[in-house]
């Protein structure tokens, strides 16, 4: 039984910790001066679990429904699910109004125009989280930018600036919350070594919750 480890992050933690997220990547979190044997014996005895967690994974993934742009689909923002309504006559090609108003004329770009639309949003609101937890906190960032990033949520700069997901809208604001408090916390201390993760939870108590939801519906905010 072969496993593909997608990443092993060597920190001045303590612990192992094995990851299995859900697109079925597993992350291994391992002491900086850990063996490579060490890690590799620590795998291998996990090996069963993280088969059964991966195909639990993939078994979500093949329930994501495929994206049509039809009539009453389903669109999440910030952690809520918002129907689509196809109209006819609408000069504007997509708009927001207690949910998604997409003209008939559009449907063929209606994933470009959606995507358009949360990558907005998502510089908007993560803008305006970013200076609120920066002021909070005393933290000093340069910019927020927007990627299209498909699996990292987000990340800072060595100078300061800080990246976020365009994905990341669509998940609850506690959650999109988290994620900005993350990367601020990375402003303070760059690698993950427990004065990091200290830092993160003085800035987000139930940071743990947040991680989790990531971890078990990341996979499903997509477009």
């Amino acid at each position: 039984m072969k496993i593909e480890i997608s990443e092993i992050i060597r920190s001045r933690r303590r612990t192992f910790a094995i990851e299995v997220h859900g697109d079925a990547r597993v992350v291994v979190r391992v002491p900086l001066h850990a063996s490579n044997g060490l890690v590799k014996k620590i795998i291998d005895k996990r090996m069963s679990w993280i088969h059964q967690k991966q195909e639990q994974a993939r078994e979500r993934l093949r329930l994501v429904p495929k994206r049509g742009f039809a009539d009453g689909e389903g669109f999440m923002y910030l952690g809520a699910m918002f129907r689509l309504t196809v109209v006819e006559g609408q000069a504007v090609p997509l708009l927001f109004d207690g949910g998604f108003l997409l003209s008939r004329d559009y449907v063929g770009n209606a994933r470009d125009l959606f995507i358009g639309w949360y990558r907005q949003e998502a510089l908007r609101k993560i803008s305006e989280r970013a200076l609120y937890h920066a002021s909070v906190s005393g933290i000093k960032y340069r910019r927020v930018r927007i990627t299209g990033a498909g699996k990292r949520w987000g990340s800072c700069s060595t100078n300061g600036n800080l990246n976020f997901s365009w994905r990341l809208i669509m998940a609850p604001l506690g959650v999109l919350d988290y994620v900005v408090l993350h990367e601020l916390a990375h402003i303070y201390e760059k690698s993950h070594s427990k004065r990091f993760w200290l830092k993160v939870a003085e800035l987000c108590p139930d940071f743990r919750a947040h991680e989790k939801w990531l971890n078990n519906n990341g996979h499903m905010l997509v477009i």
